[in-house]
């Protein structure tokens, strides 16, 4: 089919959909669209800090899994905000939430109650099988509060001496790049120069539960790991790694908290990436899915035992909880109580993976992930990571790179199995692009 009488990549080829397959992109037409995504960061946005280098393209509106950028051209987004727009960009159900809060109240601050948080956290909590939530806006911002709460739950019920706590974490790790969570990051561009670091954390193997039991001990108060890696390339552990942390943690009194901060909420097939083992941690940090790709929502969720170390004053957010969040978040929780989302994402996830796996050994070295969530590494003469992206972005499918050789791959659920295949075969494109 033809999309509104275009093509879905707008002026840069002419493509038709005949039924559900899509014929090639004229290489001609790449190539002239080529010349135009030479425009670097510093010409294009001269007054933004220089933090990140995006693929040089310029979004300007979006809905489902697609994104126009300024000159009308369309793309397949496989990136997903890096998890933050699960349920597609702009969904009628999000967005209607947010307008109606709009219309009633915003924010009040955490000086007094609103009608949203309320209902929210009990459904949050209910969606997460515990009985507290901590509202906060920001993936960072739940990664430093569920250190905070270790903490404190270390030194007030496990009887750790004041100042001794120690964290158990794993090399490879993305948990953010405040200055504590550097300070236990092994990546050299999110660390060097930002010293001095936060003590406190031990840094282990990821995948290695030995490791993590020769690393805990007495003054240990959590061990906090992400169940599948994302920034290092959705690095998925052994089959018997989290049940072995679980019971590790269990059987010395330490808090296991799970960093599901991309990998929840839909992403790998199941409402938790831990739930792929029929794990349980103590701790879930939430975020990016959380805020519907609208706003910033986050969260720790926890028992009371846990979370309920915490005393007024001892930690806040403005913003955290705010009535805009929360109704959003609701609408979140109240999209993924039925399961169906989860199974979309298990279902299409199956066909993404079986359409990567047929390019290993024709441009490909690995594939790895769960559900809608793969990392794929190219062989040498493809480049990097971030070149390779960019030619997919030539070819109108929006991906990521990690490090290295390594992209990531997370469409928005809302994408079709004929769109997972249009993209599949723009990566083909891309792939024999390189060798020309």
């Amino acid at each position: 089919m033809v999309r509104n009488g275009s093509s879905p990549l707008g002026s840069i080829a002419a493509i038709r959909f005949v039924g559900a397959q899509p014929t090639s992109i004229v290489c001609a037409d790449v190539r002239r669209y080529a010349r135009n995504m030479t425009l670097t960061s510093t010409d294009a946005e001269p007054h933004v800090a220089r933090n990140y280098s995006p693929i040089p393209v310029t979004a300007a509106t979006a809905e489902g899994a697609w994104v126009t950028d300024v000159d009308g051209r369309r793309y397949l987004d496989c990136l997903g905000a890096y998890s933050a727009v699960n349920f597609g960009h702009r969904h009628p159900r999000l967005v209607a939430a947010a307008r109606d809060q709009l219309d009633r109240l915003t924010l009040t601050s955490r000086a007094f109650r609103s009608d949203r948080l309320e209902p929210f956290c009990a459904a949050l909590a209910e969606l997460c099988g515990k009985e507290m939530v901590l509202p906060m806006n920001t993936g960072a911002e739940a990664v430093e509060s569920g250190i905070k709460v270790a903490r404190k739950w270390g030194y007030d019920v496990k009887g750790v001496p004041d100042g001794q706590a120690e964290i158990v974490v794993a090399h490879g790790n993305f948990h953010g790049r405040t200055t504590t969570i550097i300070s236990f990051s092994d990546d050299p561009d999110a660390r060097n120069g930002f010293g001095p670091y936060t003590p406190g954390f031990v840094q282990v193997p990821f995948g290695d539960a030995r490791a993590i039991a020769d690393a805990v001990g007495e003054n240990t108060v959590a061990v906090l790991i992400e169940p599948i890696q994302g920034e290092a390339g959705i690095v998925v552990p052994p089959d018997d790694y989290l049940p072995r942390v679980r019971a590790l943690c269990s059987e010395h009194d330490v808090l296991f908290i799970a960093d599901e901060i991309q990998s929840g909420l839909g992403r790998t097939g199941t409402t938790f990436a831990c739930e792929l083992w029929d794990v349980v941690p103590d701790v879930y940090l939430l975020g990016k899915a959380l805020g519907g790709g609208i706003v910033p929502v986050s969260a720790v969720v926890a028992d009371r035992d846990v979370l309920g170390v915490l005393h007024p004053g001892q930690h806040g957010s403005t913003f955290g909880g705010n009535p805009l969040a929360a109704a959003i978040g609701h609408e979140v929780v109240d999209m993924l109580s039925d399961g169906s989302w989860q199974q979309r994402a298990a279902d299409l996830g199956a066909h993404l993976h079986a359409r990567l796996r047929d390019f290993v050994g024709h441009g490909v070295v690995a594939v790895r992930g769960r559900g809608l969530w793969a990392g794929i590494d190219l062989e040498p003469e493809q480049g990097t990571g971030k070149e390779f992206c960019i030619r997919l972005a030539e070819h109108g499918v929006l991906a990521k790179d990690t490090h290295g050789s390594t992209l990531r791959l997370a469409p928005p659920i809302v994408v079709t199995e004929d769109e997972i295949d249009w993209a599949m075969d723009r990566f083909a494109e891309a792939l024999d692009f390189s060798r020309r």
